[in-house]
């Protein structure tokens, strides 16, 4: 069974498909956004291997012509260097503004695809079709594109809607524990963010994630549903979508300490991030120990890293790390913004955090 949560943003208000076998519907999916019978993809060595030809057989299904582009795999595809390569090879393509670009990859290649679309001819369409968890339930979903810098994680992009999104849960079977568990972070944060029956929910469902299709399909679906409702009231990150930030803070900062390479994966920095999060609002008196305590033990029972002792090999100390912060999107006025909790499913925007309390969390997680 194929669930459809719609995102209501007027005319530029889109689907997002969710459930297994989407990948060989692919042509009938995409066929009605079409003005001619045409696609470019583009996708990276990794996701190409295994399911690019079941995307171009059922493109061909349908009667749609299509060309490839694949990159390397990895967070250091999200650069100058790629964005200008897959812009050339759009603009070679002929691709006009009413002709569709798909995204086949996760977060990576839906952030860097997406914000070429934006920028080409100022805007061509495009289609998400995530393939890792973490794409599917964030980064697929409300437009946000864009790019690395040397300074920071995602600090050159723009908002640029698809105009559908495809996410098969079915190739999630193909993904790594590890990377599957990354994509879980993301998941674990809408509960930890908004819902509190969700959070519990998957407190005793979560491990059936990567064997019972339904579970899965549920998780997925609900948490494309809470965010397709907080992009709906603020589709700019004017106020509530930073809600969507809780952990991130912490992870971007982590993520650039280890260099964007595999030591850490974003969902785990996320994930690390969240417990992160809860103990700085417990140590200010925000929320019960009780709280970041449920956090770590659930993170535990996941095999997921919780602390910064969780990151293999070497950090930087306590100061550096809060420099990293320094850089994040969230920054106003100089000033770090944390989305803090008042107790799970209860976050909020503060960046009235003390120097000595981010210390002593930064201190005790290691």
């Amino acid at each position: 069974m194929t669930r459809t949560v719609h995102v209501p943003l007027g005319d530029r208000a889109y689907d997002v498909r969710i459930g297994a076998g989407l990948i060989a519907r692919a042509g009938a999916e995409i066929a009605p956004f079409l003005a001619r019978p045409r696609v470019v993809i583009v996708t990276d060595e990794n996701v190409g291997r295994l399911h690019l030809p079941a995307l171009e057989t059922a493109l061909r299904q349908e009667g749609i012509a299509s060309e490839a582009l694949t990159l390397p795999a990895g967070e250091a595809t999200k650069s100058w260097p790629n964005l200008t390569r897959v812009v050339e090879w759009l603009l070679e393509q002929k691709v006009e503004r009413r002709d569709i670009v798909v995204a086949l990859g996760g977060g990576v290649i839906g952030d860097l695809v997406g914000f070429a679309a934006a920028i080409l001819r100022r805007g061509v369409r495009f289609v998400q079709m995530p393939t890792s968890l973490l794409a599917q339930v964030d980064s697929s979903v409300g437009g946000k594109t864009g790019i690395n810098s040397p300074h920071g994680k995602n600090l050159i992009g723009a908002f640029h809607q698809p105009s559908l999104v495809l996410a098969d849960i079915g190739v999630l079977d193909t993904l790594t524990p590890r990377d599957f568990l990354a994509g879980y972070g993301e998941v674990m944060k809408y509960g930890l963010l908004g819902d509190a029956d969700f959070f519990a929910w998957l407190e005793g469902n979560a491990p059936r994630l990567r064997d019972d299709m339904d579970a899965r399909a549920h998780a997925v679906a609900h948490s494309v549903a809470m965010k397709a409702g907080i992009v709906e009231r603020d589709e700019t990150e004017q106020g509530e979508r930073a809600l969507l930030n809780l952990g991130h803070t912490f992870g971007h900062a982590l993520e650039s300490a280890t260099g964007y390479s595999d030591r850490l994966l974003h969902g785990e920095g996320v994930a690390i991030g969240c417990a992160l999060a809860f103990e700085l609002s417990a140590r200010m008196g925000l929320c019960s120990q009780e709280d970041p305590s449920r956090v770590g033990a659930h993170l535990a029972e996941m095999g997921m890293p919780a602390r910064l002792s969780d990151v293999p090999g070497d950090l930087p100390g306590d100061a550096e790390l809060i420099a990293l912060m320094g850089q994040d999107k969230k920054v106003v006025d100089g000033k770090l913004r944390f989305i803090l909790a008042r107790g799970i499913g209860q976050s909020f925007v503060s960046d009235d955090v003390q120097h000595s309390d981010l210390l002593e969390v930064l201190s005790a997680s290691r």
